[in-house]
This record gives C-alpha cells, sequence and structure tokens, in this order.
C-alpha cells in the first residue's frame, strides 16, 4: 500500500533527529514538502540537506510561541498552505520518583510534552487549516497507560496529550483530523540513557523481540495524516511491538 502525499505540505516539530527526522524523510518521500523545527540548527540543517529542496528548517523551541509563531509564518510564506501537523517534539529531562520531581522540571515537562503541542494547533488551524482542512498527528508514548517507577510525570504529560488529541479531535471536526501514535520503547537518543540492565529487561517483554525504530513510528504518523485515514479522528495509534498487551513493562 503505498501512501500519497503529493502536494502536501507539512511541519514537524522535533524534526533534526529521530523519530522527527524519519517523519519528515517518510512525508518527503512521499511528495510532501516539509518544514522541520528544532533548537539544534547543525542538525536541522544537515538533516533538510539530506533529504533534498523539498524539506526547509527553522531553529525554534517548541514551548517559544512567539518564534513557534514566526516559524509557521514561514511557512505559510514558502507553502501558502499547511496541510499536516506532526507535534514530534519532546522532553524527559528526570529519572526517578515522581515525588522528588523538582519544580523546574515539571515545568519543562508541561512546556515541552503539553502545551506546546496544543500551541502548534492553534497556529495552524488559524494559519488556514480550519479553511482547507488537514490533519495532525501527536506523539504521546504507551507510558501514559500505565505507571512507572522512574519517568511518571513524562508519562502523565503524555497521557495528558492523548486526552488533548481527542479533546481536539472533536472541536475540528470535520475540518481537521486529529489523531496519535503511542510509541514503544524506539531505539533513539533519549531511549539510549536508559540503562543496560533496564533496556534488557524491557526487550524481554516486547513480544515482537526487538525494539522500535524511528522508521515504524513515521510509517504510522504516515498513514494517520494520509487520505486513507480519512475517516480516522482522535485515534491513539499504538506502536509498541505488542509490549503493552502481553503486559511488558513500559520504559521507565
Amino acid at each position: 500500500m503505498r501512501i500519497d502525499h503529493d502536494g502536501r505540505t507539512a511541519i514537524v516539530t522535533g524534526g533534526s533527529r529521530g523519530i522527527g527526522r524519519e517523519v519528515a524523510r517518510e512525508l518527503v518521500a512521499a511528495g510532501a514538502r516539509v518544514l522541520i523545527t528544532g533548537r539544534r540548527r547543525a542538525a536541522l540543517e544537515a538533516t533538510a540537506a539530506a533529504l533534498g529542496p523539498a524539506c526547509l528548517w527553522r531553529a525554534c523551541h517548541a514551548a517559544d510561541a512567539p518564534a513557534a509563531e514566526r516559524c509557521v509564518a514561514y511557512a505559510m510564506e514558502a507553502f501558502g498552505r499547511i496541510d499536516y501537523l506532526v507535534n514530534n517534539a519532546g522532553t524527559n529531562p528526570q529519572w526517578g520518583p515522581t515525588i522528588d520531581l523538582a519544580a523546574p522540571l515539571a515545568t519543562k515537562l508541561t512546556e515541552v510534552n503539553q502545551w506546546a503541542p496544543l500551541l502548534w494547533t492553534q497556529l495552524v488551524w488559524r494559519a488556514g487549516m480550519r479553511v482547507h482542512g488537514g490533519a495532525v498527528v501527536n506523539v504521546t508514548s504507551i507510558g501514559a497507560a500505565a505507571p512507572t517507577p522512574k519517568t511518571g510525570f513524562y508519562n502523565a504529560t503524555k497521557a495528558a496529550l492523548d486526552y488533548l488529541t481527542r479533546q481536539l479531535a472533536a472541536e475540528l471536526a470535520p475540518a481537521a483530523r486529529v489523531n496519535a501514535v503511542a510509541p514503544g520503547l524506539v531505539d533513539t537518543d533519549m531511549a539510549a540513557a536508559i540503562p543496560d540492565a533496564e533496556r534488557a529487561a524491557l526487550l524481554a517483554g516486547i513480544p515482537m523481540g526487538r525494539f522500535g525504530t524511528p522508521a515504524d513510528i513515521a510509517a504510522a504518523a504516515s498513514f494517520l495524516l494520509s487520505d486513507r485515514a480519512g475517516w480516522l479522528t482522535g485515534h491513539v495509534l499504538v506502536v509498541d511491538g505488542g509490549a503493552l498487551v502481553a503486559g511488558g513493562r513500559v520504559a521507565g
């Protein structure tokens, strides 16, 4: 099944590496023009160069409202419209009991993982998606479904994003669809910080016998954005190698 994004335009936050980079690659390969955003200029520039002229970039902190507004304005100037938004940017600066979480880290988690997806959705909606339609995909986590000892507040922000996905799906229909993809443990820079012993235990709980790849998540996001998912909204698509259904441990 070939998914066609020919002529479509997209913004992918956190698009310089990992899942975001692979989503951008998938969309460009299917014919879309894409603007990637993130904090690391060199990584953004390298990704855009690798993906070719259909991929543009702008440096921007996901939760910085004025900077996000400038990015959306740039996309409108470059593309004329924005058909897709992928809210991929996320952070997890804490590894430990939730009861010990410091206020600055809680603020950072909430701003990036919970507020920023709403901010960017507001901006693309007002930029024209409410008129010509479109699709939004939020990148959440299977951690939203189960308590964990080390990443509790991160999981809480992702659970909030699951709810926000359903809420916005109800509010923005029929003009726009809003869905989410919930990855299990994917081999990214963020996952690389998990201690080796913990990673081994997590792998043992995945029926498919491997960790996910950014390409696994990008394929799901591409489907959710596409016309093939045209009657699908408010859904959280779990892509975890079977970890949740098998009762495997969630990262953290």
